[in-house]
């Protein structure tokens, strides 16, 4: 199956290499005349072909953070403001241990627990987020993470992007995660021109259907770490340059951009301890052997 994937994956990148040539004149206008401007229908569209050629990329997209339950997978994703989700899923196992539930921490020493996510950085702001979320769970949800958006983001540090996060992958309820990277990429897209996150998942969420919202996310938060980078893309190695508007930002020899490439796709550890088993890279090595 992995063979099967990888070959779809090859067809892509020869697909994008042999279109190269157009990237950037999405909507045609042929003659060497000047392009015409694109439709919403030419944009949805691309759209759509953008998210297919995605998923046959990254196939085994997924969170990048560690969790076995919906507490886990809270705390993690908290945790993970201002720092990387490996540095996140370093520090995990070690919070999990000595606070397995909601009503364990909410009891927690906040010295000891800041000691405890002292590397994910902001450790005092975000143990009494951790506390303060596990407080009101414990007093308000009967020690259960709520499985609405509306319950979720009445937590104290919690908002919608951590909500997103927590509905799509723990309670399977859709929801797009709009984070630096996606937001990066859907205005290189061409997908939105709005900068504020809730008008970004508002416009975004009208070009793709609902069932998509988490996997879309997944798989552009995925090229933006890995190949669409914020300050040198990797424009010569992407797989949808003949379907993105902003190819040429970044490096585009191919040679040159496939150096640019991260994670297990430039050949190096992803952000996951415990990745899944379809992942095709390695995973990444505990804090201790960091």
């Amino acid at each position: 199956m992995r063979n099967e994937r990888a070959g779809r994956v090859s067809a892509t990148q020869d697909s994008a290499e042999s279109e190269r040539g157009g990237a950037g004149r999405v909507s045609g206008g042929g003659g060497g005349g000047r392009a015409k401007p694109e439709t919403r229908l030419g944009m949805v569209r691309r759209a759509r072909k953008i998210n297919r050629a995605l998923a046959e990329v990254y196939y085994y997209a997924h969170p990048e953070l560690d969790f076995r339950d919906s507490f886990e997978l809270l705390i993690a994703t908290v945790l993970s403001a201002q720092t990387t989700d490996l540095r996140v899923n370093q520090t995990t196992p070690r919070l999990f241990a000595a606070y397995p539930t909601p009503e364990d921490m909410a009891n927690a020493d906040p010295a000891e627990l800041e000691r405890i996510i002292r590397p994910t950085g902001f450790f005092r702001s975000k143990a009494r987020a951790l506390l303060g979320i596990s407080v009101a769970l414990r007093d308000r949800f009967d020690g259960q993470v709520p499985g609405r958006l509306e319950d979720l983001v009445s937590l104290p540090g919690v908002g919608r992007k951590t909500a997103h996060v927590v509905l799509g992958n723990a309670f399977g309820r859709p929801g797009i995660t709009v984070d630096t990277h996606f937001q990066r990429l859907a205005r290189r897209f061409g997908w939105t021109e709005q900068k504020d996150p809730d008008k970004i998942e508002a416009e975004v969420g009208e070009i793709f259907p609902k069932k998509e919202w988490t996997m879309l996310s997944h798989r552009v938060i995925f090229h933006g770490r890995r190949i669409c980078h914020s300050r040198k893309p990797a424009c010569g190695a992407c797989p949808i340059a003949h379907l993105c508007p902003s190819f040429g930002e970044g490096e585009t020899d191919p040679e040159r951009a496939k150096k640019l490439l991260k994670y297990e796709m430039g050949g190096f550890p992803g952000q996951r301890l415990d990745p899944p088993a379809d992942y095709p890279g390695k995973p990444a090595p505990p804090l201790d052997a960091a």
